[in-house]
């Protein structure tokens, strides 16, 4: 057993204490917004701290009013249509574009890569793309959210820097038993690429679940408009009932409602993000090639 020097338990109490006072100075704006959300509305008109720290009162009514409200659960159901059909067209399209530009066999590589660049270096900007979305009939549908952002770039260039580092050799084998460029992505590639797919698969998610300029920008109909839409109305409404029914929150404070969907809007991503995280830290090759 290797015993540890005091400068390694030194640095090590020093990392750990860093690493706590993050996580504090995190969890502590989290914490009073969960705290908002629960306050029964007598509490929250009281300008006490005590109830910061700790609820006197429990009341989850924000809560319910928010998830019993079927606009409120529209624009949930649109918020995951976008996030997971277009993380799914982003991953369709980034994947074999990646592939094919880190083979360095691939005639005119060069070109195409600087192809690409050009766009990522150089926006055309707001007017042209909005009139390129409307042309194609593609405003008041999800796909206006979804097609205009189909390709990131930097994620695309991320992923092509991962498939150029794996051993040329497996896909020199691949080709070797007969398999054409699509099953040596297919069986070889893909399986030994799983962090790096889940990595920007979930950039793309968080990205799409996000989404709100462009929703703005392209859905006009009430009823295709997401989450962080919503949220946005009720964070700036100066009166709850300007977007809903009169009366539906008069047993709760703006104040509760606002904390409510602040802290809803990011519980899909707190509970994906844990799951997903545990691939970072696995091999990049999972054992696929050994000594």
């Amino acid at each position: 057993m290797i015993r540890k020097s005091w400068d390694d338990f030194f640095f090590q109490i020093i990392t750990n204490g860093f690493l706590a006072i993050v996580m504090i100075a995190v969890l502590i704006p989290l914490w009073r917004v969960f705290i908002m959300s629960v306050t029964p509305l007598n509490y929250l008109d009281t300008k006490t701290f005590g109830m910061w720290l700790f609820p006197w009162q429990w009341d989850f009514e924000a809560f319910k009013q928010l998830l019993t409200h079927p606009f409120f659960l529209q624009a949930a159901t649109n918020s995951a249509i976008i996030t997971f059909g277009g993380t799914a067209i982003n991953m369709l399209l980034t994947v074999p574009l990646a592939y094919a530009l880190s083979n360095k066999q691939l005639p005119g590589r060069n070109f195409f890569i600087t192809l690409i660049l050009i766009p990522f270096l150089f926006n055309a900007g707001l007017i042209p793309t909005y009139l390129v979305v409307n042309k194609l009939d593609l405003v008041n549908s999800y796909w206006a959210v979804i097609l205009p952002g189909a390709i990131n770039i930097y994620n695309t260039l991320v992923m092509k820097s991962f498939f150029e580092g794996l051993p040329e050799e497996l896909k020199e084998a691949a080709r070797l038993d007969g398999a054409n460029e699509l099953q040596t992505l297919r069986y070889v590639i893909l399986p030994l690429s799983v962090p790096i797919l889940l990595t920007i698969s979930l950039f793309y998610m968080v990205g799409h679940w996000n989404e709100f300029f462009q929703a703005i920008l392209y859905l006009n109909d009430s009823k295709l408009m997401p989450l962080p839409v919503l949220l946005r109305n009720i964070l700036q409404a100066s009166n709850i009932n300007e977007y809903v029914e009169s009366n539906a929150f008069s047993s709760t404070s703006v104040q509760a409602i606002k904390a409510a969907s602040v802290f809803i809007t990011m519980i899909p991503m707190v509970i994906i993000y844990p799951w997903i995280q545990k691939y970072f830290t696995k091999g990049t090759l999972l054992g696929g090639v050994k000594e």
